[in-house]
């Protein structure tokens, strides 16, 4: 009789495929008295090459074992192979709140709401397990071969031409499109868009988008709302597979001026209505948090542990070029008029503009319409109080040191800022333009006669 051969021990990267959700995992836990159990666990999360991450959310058999005997066996299929693993693990601990319980939690929300229970799956904890050993266990022939799984392309090949876009970005304007035209052409994810962290008000903004009926730049997601603002306060990957409604957007935008405001702030998200996939990347730069990179699609199952992979690393370069891309702070090249002159008004023969600016949170309505507000509002109604006198010409530089504008410290980026406020008037008000004229200085303009009002209650 031929002794069996011992089982492959394999890598835990070779189980990633396994732990998408799609076909529950099987764990097996002892009581102290050497009663075994049996049960489905609705989630596996890889935390990284050591440790993987079960949900917690009954205290029953499998949870009371765990307590008694730390000890248990996992397994997994692969739902692309019909290859199945089994681990060894050895639980340590459980995780309440953090990046790691987050993402479950978002994950386990899209489970929880594509079957129905969503008053049934609630996350209580993430169980974390050290991976003792990882065996592929010997494949059963089939009876019919399996239909081979959509071709992907070739990541690495991909990221490097989106590593050489960015890197000929001369500007945030460009590093923006370089990445969306990176997912948009090399991935198909044709829905998509960049939001960056103001650090005073800690809420993200929209400064660019691919796919949408209105691009929404401008609109704000406070940190924690929904997708993107888990991922950008827990500063971790969250990606969901199926269609989930904790973390829709209707509620995500908050109107700031509060209820007695009698004029609404509110950008409208551009999110796709019914989102069945979504991956949100957390932008880093010097350790912190600077914006999110988001993709969504109204299809299951479209983006795997490869998209965030590479989401993550184009990130990366992105957050690095969003927190640089300050351009240099000297004069207009040679030729251009000079910074902050003052000539003659221009004759404007458009329809007049009636501006209102409210000094509490420096939001600009022109003609009744809201356009923008905080930051880039305060810019706005400068730029306008100093056209009237003539100005045409500014540079970054007296922007950043102008007291009156209460901007905030020069960590925050003030090229998105004056990015954002050029593209809401080019969408919302072409008669008022922002053109460079060189690196670190700009043109502003109107079309037509301007009439200012300044509202201090």
């Amino acid at each position: 009789m031929t002794a069996a051969l011992p089982l492959p021990a394999v890598d835990l990267a070779e189980v990633r495929p396994c732990l998408e959700g799609a076909i529950p995992a099987i764990m097996a836990t002892c009581a102290a008295d050497g009663t075994p159990n049996v049960a489905y666990i609705s989630q596996v999360h890889c935390v990284d090459e050591g440790h993987v991450a079960l949900s917690f959310q009954f205290f029953n058999k499998t949870r009371q074992n765990l307590l008694a005997n730390p000890r248990s066996t996992l397994l997994v299929l692969n739902p692309l192979n019909a290859v199945f693993y089994r681990l060894h693990l050895r639980y340590l601990r459980t995780e309440e709140s953090g990046p790691v319980f987050e993402s479950m939690k978002a994950q386990l929300a899209g489970i929880a709401s594509h079957t129905g229970m969503a008053d049934v799956f609630r996350l209580r904890g993430s169980d974390i397990h050290e991976v003792i050993e990882v065996e592929r266990l010997p494949q059963e022939p089939l009876p019919e071969a399996l239909p081979p799984p959509p071709p992907k392309p070739n990541f690495l090949a991909v990221l490097r031409r989106g590593s050489a876009r960015l890197s000929a970005a001369c500007n945030l304007a460009e590093a923006l499109d370089a990445a969306l035209d990176t997912l948009a052409q090399d991935l198909d994810m044709r829905h998509a868009m960049v939001l960056i962290l103001d650090s005073t008000t800690q809420r993200l903004y929209t400064v660019a988008s691919r796919g949408y009926l209105t691009s929404g730049v401008g609109s704000e997601i406070a940190l924690g709302d929904g997708v993107i603002g888990v991922a950008a306060r827990e500063c971790t990957p969250v990606r969901i597979m199926h269609m989930t409604s904790a973390y829709l957007y209707s509620r995500a935008m908050r109107n700031s001026l509060g209820d007695a405001q009698p004029h609404n702030t509110d950008i409208p998200y551009p999110g796709l209505p019914e989102p069945h996939s979504q991956l949100a990347v957390p932008l880093r730069s010097a350790g912190r948090v600077v914006g999110v990179l988001f993709v969504e699609s109204p299809l299951d199952m479209q983006f795997s542990f490869e998209e965030e992979d590479l989401l993550v690393a184009l990130g990366g370069q992105l957050g690095a070029a969003i927190d640089l891309m300050h351009e240099a702070e000297s004069p207009c090249t040679e030729g251009d008029e000079e910074p902050g002159a003052v000539g003659t008004p221009r004759v404007a023969a458009g329809p007049v503009l009636r501006v209102r600016h409210y000094r509490s949170n420096d939001s600009v309505f022109i003609n009744n319409a809201y356009l923008i507000k905080g930051v880039a509002g305060a810019i706005l109604w400068k730029l306008l109080r100093d056209g009237q006198q003539g100005r045409r010409e500014f540079t970054n530089r007296e922007l950043r040191l102008d007291s009156s504008l209460r901007l905030p410290d020069v960590s925050d980026n003030l090229e998105a800022r004056l990015l954002l406020l050029q593209r809401r008037l080019a969408e919302q008000c072409p008669s008022l333009s922002i053109r460079k004229t060189g690196r670190g200085c700009f043109r502003f303009e109107a079309d037509g006669p301007v009439e200012l009002e300044d509202i201090t209650a």
